[in-house]
């Protein structure tokens, strides 16, 4: 490339957001596009290559989803079973999930295009396939999808990455890593996007004699730019500073990248308008012996531990701290993670015996993954986990032995209840006879045979809630000096602000990026051509 290259349309980051949107752009008519991403090629993808590559999206059945999958012959479809997933049923997961915060602009536009994006990004090469193993159980025969869920990708996140990218680059668009955006440059005479200074960060190379450039800058100029580089869940500092105290202890789930550079250079450079819950996250229960400050590349979302609902968790002084059954796990795991950094230590041991281990997702909890800690007796497990951080041996055996009598009390009082993990059964621990000050309200089954089985965990953050403020029909940023678009820039995943609140319905956020990355890339190259 030239140091001064006219481009069409910039877009800053290469996850699933920055990828839809390069599409997007190219095949609306765009000139030249170019995608760049700090980080070295290794990097590439970033939050998304690390997710299990779920997508929530309204549907009418099996019937409409299964044109759009790989992994189901007939027979198999035979014995499956998927409900519709209605646009009253999305957003009103919305709206509970989200505390009724969510803005109504960007959840409706999110759940109206879900299908059709989804639909789009199979026309262009991702494979898709129904999620049995994470989203189905095997009852009676039948296999029973629950939560309002039903697609992943293939290979999950890194399936995902690898086939957007194929389809931006037979699109034409060029990807440059090692190349970060440090500044926004607007015209004075428009207040819209004129160029963007950009670093090379894996070589120091000359910038020329182009004036008010440093070593190893240079500038492009372009007529559109599309921000799409994450949140700041990687910075401890911003996480301090916005989710609060305690914050910089949280283990970074995927890339050191997200670092909220992008977030700050808008609201610097272009007054960007700040947006939606600044203090809330996605963070999950993460292994303990993951790496603290950036996710594995190969074991990738595989440190996630979301069998919870199984079982227990129980802090190091030995006591729970979640209704681990209080709702399905696609609208739990993405706050129970902030449960546990709250704990002392930051860390808890979920806590199954013989009956529910088969249950776990061998992804999630198999030996080459996990430390797993075993007793042939819950006396034994407790030893065992004393030895990894668990304080008060005495109190954890206390507490399963106290919740172990509340669900015998509540089978007696209903022998005809049935566990069942694909509904909230109401297998629960509150009866006349005997009830915890804290419930587990759903498939409450005792903690009596062995050998049982405990896993150390943290809280992982995912990505954060808030971002910059966008028209919702283009993705277009709004200017905190205008209250319009800013001429030319656009925003797209992670970097939106307002869509979710305190938390999300799971599979929503690649959902998300698909949907506003689509618009922004018709917006940007819209904007380009005129």
């Amino acid at each position: 490339m030239s140091s001064n290259p006219e481009i069409d349309v910039l877009v800053i980051g290469s996850g699933n957001a920055g990828l839809c949107s390069a599409i997007s752009a190219a095949e609306s008519g765009a000139g030249r596009v170019l995608l760049i991403d700090s980080c070295p090629e290794h990097w590439a993808g970033g939050n998304s290559y690390f997710t299990a590559g779920a997508f929530r999206t309204v549907h009418a059945g099996l019937t409409d989803i299964l044109p759009l999958v790989d992994n189901v012959d007939q027979e198999k479809a035979s014995k499956t079973d998927v409900e519709p997933y209605t646009p009253a049923d999305f957003l009103g997961d919305i709206t509970r999930i989200c505390v009724g915060r969510s803005d109504p602009h960007l959840s409706k536009t999110l759940v109206g295009d879900s299908n059709d994006a989804v639909k789009w990004l199979a026309e262009h090469g991702v494979r898709f396939q129904l999620s049995f193993n994470r989203q189905a159980y095997e009852i009676d025969g039948r296999f029973r999808f629950w939560g309002g869920m039903c697609l992943k990708t293939q290979n999950g996140g890194k399936g995902l990455i690898e086939d957007e990218r194929h389809a931006a680059e037979k699109l034409g668009v060029e990807i440059l890593f090692n190349t970060a955006a440090k500044r926004l440059i607007l015209d004075p005479s428009t207040g819209g996007i004129r160029s963007v200074i950009v670093q090379n960060t894996s070589t120091s190379i000359s910038s020329g004699s182009t004036p008010g450039l440093e070593l190893g800058e240079r500038e492009i100029f372009t007529k559109s730019v599309i921000l799409a580089a994450g949140g700041f869940e990687a910075n401890p500092r911003m996480r301090a500073q916005f989710l609060g105290p305690g914050w910089d202890f949280a283990h970074v789930r995927g890339t050191p990248y997200n670092n909220g550079v992008c977030l700050e250079m808008a609201i610097r450079d272009a007054s960007a308008k700040q947006a939606g819950n600044w203090s809330g996250c996605h963070s999950v229960a993460w292994d303990a012996n993951a790496p603290a400050d950036s996710g594995d590349r190969e074991i990738s979302n595989e440190f996630t531990k979301s069998g919870y609902p199984l079982g227990l968790m129980i802090n190091a002084e030995g006591k729970r701290f979640v209704d681990e059954g209080v709702d399905m796990r696609n609208y739990t795991y993405a706050v129970f993670g902030k449960a546990i950094l709250a704990q002392p230590g930051h860390v808890a041991f979920q806590v199954w015996d013989a009956d529910m281990v088969p249950w776990l997702r061998a992804e999630e909890y198999r030996e080459e993954i996990v430390e797993r800690i075993t007793g042939d007796t819950l006396e034994e497990l407790a030893d065992q986990c004393a030895k990894r951080g668990l304080r008060n041996p005495n109190q954890f055996l206390d507490t399963i032995r106290e919740y172990n009598k509340a669900v015998a009390a509540f089978r007696d009082e209903n022998p005809n209840h049935k566990w069942d993990p694909a509904i909230k059964d109401g297998l629960s621990t509150q009866s006349s006879r005997r009830k915890l000050a804290l419930p587990k309200s759903n498939w409450a089954t005792p903690l009596t045979r062995g050998p049982y089985l405990a896993v150390k965990v943290t809280c992982g953050v995912t990505f954060t809630f808030g971002g910059l403020a966008v028209d919702y029909e283009t993705g277009g940023v709004i200017s905190s000096a205008t209250d319009s678009p800013v001429p030319g820039l656009y925003c797209a995943g992670e970097m939106l602000g307002g869509l979710f609140w305190d938390n999300y319905p799971g599979g929503s956020g690649l959902t998300s990026g698909a949907v506003f990355g689509r618009r922004a890339g018709r917006a940007a190259a819209a904007h380009a051509r005129k």
